[in-house]
């Protein structure tokens, strides 16, 4: 793509921009800002929209006692099991038993606050459900 044919659609998030690269009159690539392209704006705004569905699900089955709050945390991050596991230093196994709620709630507090520093909350937050339910998109 040439350097003046970089798409200039108005993005979701107005006034940010996105670099791609493109071809200069010389024939060289360079670095040029894009507001974005529409069909990929729209399939960002409906990616973000099934994101947000998936956060008020979760939310639900944590409010209903189905899941624990890791479950919700990890989703709003966007996380697998796999993901966490790793940045917690626990086997898959370990990181999906501590998805039930029965099992979260005999957690020790060092494990808490493993999950805790990696979702960027603290311990009182991650515990407590009510924070889960102001927090839903």
């Amino acid at each position: 793509m040439r350097k003046q044919d970089v798409p200039q659609d108005i993005g979701i998030a107005e006034g940010l921009k996105e670099v791609c690269y493109a071809v200069d009159d010389t024939g060289r690539y360079v670095l040029v800002p894009s507001a974005g392209w529409e069909p990929k704006n729209v399939t960002n705004h409906q990616a973000w929209q099934l994101i947000e569905e998936q956060q008020r699900d979760v939310a639900t089955q944590v409010l209903e006692g189905r899941q624990s709050p890791i479950a919700y945390y990890m989703t709003k991050n966007l996380m697998d099991v796999g993901l966490l596991a790793q940045y917690v230093g626990f086997f898959r196994w370990r990181v999906r038993r501590h998805l039930k709620p029965r099992v979260f709630r005999k957690l020790a507090p060092a494990v808490l606050e493993k999950y805790a520093k990696v979702f960027g909350i603290t311990v009182e937050q991650l515990t407590d459900q009510r924070q889960i339910g102001n927090n839903v998109p």
